[in-house]
């Protein structure tokens, strides 16, 4: 692998989007010119009778922050003069420097399909500026549009297909939720087995009626377990629909009496939930990471962007994995990668290339779940990406065989990695990694590491039942 310089000191189913990279290209580039405005937004309220709007957006840790409006309100928001207090959000600012202004996205407007008691609530998805109008360094959103901006000079435009996974859980006599799945249902089953059918069907109506393109949905491993995959989007679009598809699962589920959970391990003894990131470049001739000249169809631009992914994943994991409980996920013998490696189709790698080439060719991240601030993740696996294509680093030959099933010592021979086996490792590892630390900015990569070691150290004073469970009686 090429120097790094000191920077580092230390899909189910191949044709879900066969031809849809390149189509929603197309599209994206079409719908250029017919951008929402705050005009048009305002019209589309007073059409709708649109009563209130939920201003929303993540902090650092990726939870959705939500101010609701009148829509009285609403032409001063969208001017940019919707003041709030940054010093209540988890990382955000200090008590003496509180003040901000959320700045909403036009093209993120969308009503919810549901009516509330006060009528139809649209939203909008925001950015976080300073008083000063420039653009707030602890905002999520915003560091992410930095490293697409990075993409942009180099040339690339990022389109990102996700596969969000979840849980359902029945939820007790007083709606509070319970581990109790809705079903016993295994990979791709169907009703009667599945009660949680009717549930992940609304939910992706839901989202449809609000705009987002849904390519599949079905039945995970695990009994309880979902997964709804959207079509390729923009890499902001794709961190945009992820959001808005944990606040929609979420409110379905509730309505129908289910709990959605995307903790990545809710139970032990089964399949854990990821959040796989199909990533592809695309320039004006289309798609960058495909070369039928080259071996395996996929040119160098695709093979340094891996290496690129290999060269950072041990600080990328403290991003795309954040829990605690995410390192119950990442573990042999459950279906996630636990290895630094890539493959063409063989799935136990932390990278893989599916078959599916021409202008769908692209790369699968399999490591991240769908606890990790999108925003974040996307932009500190977008940066490691292009850390690997501007420094020109080689990949190793992609791994055919099972990787849980080679020894230790085959993989040590091969150099094959693994990923951090607990919170505490990543962490170490991200503050390492100067390329990972500029993905996320000075302001957010420090509170971030400060609130996750604080989480870390909470965790190794508590005692938890199964210490008790093995070591009460016996000693």
């Amino acid at each position: 692998m090429g120097s790094m310089d000191g920077r580092v000191k230390t899909m189910h189913g191949d044709n879900f989007w066969s031809a849809r990279i390149r189509m929603t290209e197309k599209a994206s580039e079409a719908l250029k010119e017919d951008l929402m405005t705050s005009d048009e937004v305002l019209q589309r309220c007073r059409e709708l009778h649109v009563k209130f709007v939920r201003l929303q957006f993540t902090d650092i840790l990726g939870i959705v922050k939500n101010v609701a409006i009148p829509i009285k309100s609403l032409p001063d928001a969208l001017m940019g003069r919707m003041m709030f207090d940054g010093s209540s959000i988890e990382g955000f600012v200090r008590i003496e420097e509180s003040n901000m202004y959320l700045a909403p996205d036009p093209n993120t407007f969308a009503t919810f399909p549901w009516t509330e008691a006060n009528g139809l609530t649209a939203r909008l998805l925001c950015d976080i500026k300073n008083l000063d109008g420039t653009p707030f360094q602890g905002c999520p959103r915003s560091a992410l549009k930095r490293v697409l901006t990075e993409a942009h000079e180099l040339g690339y435009r990022v389109m990102v297909g996700p596969e969000p996974e979840f849980f359902l859980f029945q939820q007790d006599e007083y709606g509070q939720p319970t581990v109790k799945t809705t079903d016993s249902a295994g990979y791709f089953d169907l009703s009667p087995s599945e009660l949680g059918e009717v549930a992940r069907r609304d939910i992706a109506l839901a989202l449809e009626e609000m705009g987002m393109e849904i390519e599949a949905t079905h039945h995970e491993v695990s009994p309880g377990q979902h997964e709804i995959d959207f079509s390729f989007a923009d890499a902001l679009t794709c961190a945009d629909n992820i959001v808005t598809f944990r606040v929609v699962a979420r409110t379905v589920s509730h309505r129908l009496g289910f709990h959605a959970t995307f903790m990545p391990k809710p139970m032990a003894g089964v399949n854990g939930s990821g959040l796989h990131l199909h990533q592809s470049l695309m320039r004006v001739d289309g798609n960058a990471f495909w070369d039928e000249s080259e071996p395996y169809g996929i040119s160098r631009v695709a093979t340094q962007y891996i290496a690129g992914l290999m060269a950072h994943a041990a600080a990328l994991t403290a991003v795309t994995n954040p829990l605690i409980n995410s390192y119950k996920r990442l573990v042999p013998g459950y279906e996630a990668p636990v290895y630094i490696a890539w493959s063409t189709g063989n799935r136990s790698p932390m990278i893989r290339v599916p078959t599916m080439q021409g202008e769908s060719t692209r790369i699968e991240l399999r490591s991240p779940d769908p606890s990790c601030n999108p925003y974040l993740a996307l932009a500190a696996t977008i940066k490691s990406g292009l850390d690997g294509i501007k420094h020109g680093y080689d990949v190793p030959r992609p791994v055919t065989r099972n990787l849980y099933r080679m020894h230790e010592s085959e993989r040590r021979e091969l150099g094959i990695g693994q990923l951090p086996e607990n919170l505490s490792e990543a962490l170490d590892a991200l503050e390492r990694d100067l390329v990972v630390k500029d993905a996320l900015g000075e302001h957010i990569w420090s509170r971030f590491v400060e609130a996750k070691r604080l989480e870390w150290d909470v965790y190794r004073h508590e005692v938890h039942s199964w210490e008790l469970d093995q070591y009460l009686t016996v000693y």
